[in-house]
């Protein structure tokens, strides 16, 4: 009932279409409802699933859908999970803006932002993230859950750093890079493009393009 209720008094909120319906997605959705800057208007689909809803959010479509959907002049975000590879989240990113779409940052309202960071579009911050200043996070990335990225440190486009990771100060992530829950970067590491840093692991010298890194 509450979404309906949110809605009905949100109406100058622009819509946004999620695409994806996993468990990364239903962390969005709680996101995006408790930041109230849009109203869901449904999520986009790979296949057709059984259920033709996410927590009363409607399934209205697949991938083919987008440019369709484009049409109604609707904001989107990718709500696809990573952590192998970021293929998936960048190509559908590529298709949600090939298709028109405008991808809007969405911030926590229980997280911290720095005024003076700077985040890029299609970018989520979850709850208790901190992003702190001189900050710069790139497009179509993912901040989760109680992650800490310290003053200084870049985050290339379509990168994860997942929850409860911490990136110290000055420390640079390649574009596609996933960092594991848990783990901590050395202040001024430098992290090359498509690279792993795995689970609750300590990364203290620098890492090459296309490298895994476990304990």
């Amino acid at each position: 009932m509450h979404k309906v209720f949110d809605n009905m008094n949100n109406k100058k909120k622009p819509f946004l279409i999620l695409i994806g319906a996993g468990g990364h997605a239903k962390s969005c959705i709680d996101v995006i409802e408790q930041s109230k800057s849009h109203r869901i208007f449904g999520l986009i689909v790979n296949k057709r699933k059984s259920s033709l809803k996410i927590f009363g959010y409607p399934i209205i479509g697949t991938d083919k859908a987008l440019k369709k959907l484009s049409n109604k002049n609707l904001n989107a975000l990718v709500c696809v999970g990573q952590i192998k590879t970021p293929k998936i989240r960048m190509n559908l990113y590529r298709k949600a803006i090939e298709a028109g779409f405008r991808l809007p940052v969405i911030i926590s309202p229980h997280s911290y932002v720095s005024p003076h960071a700077k985040i890029d579009k299609g970018t989520i911050i979850m709850h208790g993230a901190i992003i702190n200043a001189g900050s710069v996070i790139g497009k179509n990335c993912i901040i989760n859950s109680n992650a800490l990225i310290e003053h200084d440190v870049v985050v290339g486009d379509h990168c994860h750093v997942s929850t409860a990771a911490v990136l110290n100060g000055g420390v640079i992530l390649g574009n596609g890079s996933f960092v594991g829950s848990g783990t901590v970067v050395k202040e001024g590491v430098k992290i090359g493009y498509n690279c792993i840093v795995a689970t609750n692991n300590s990364l203290f010298a620098n890492l090459k393009d296309n490298k895994i890194h476990k304990s």
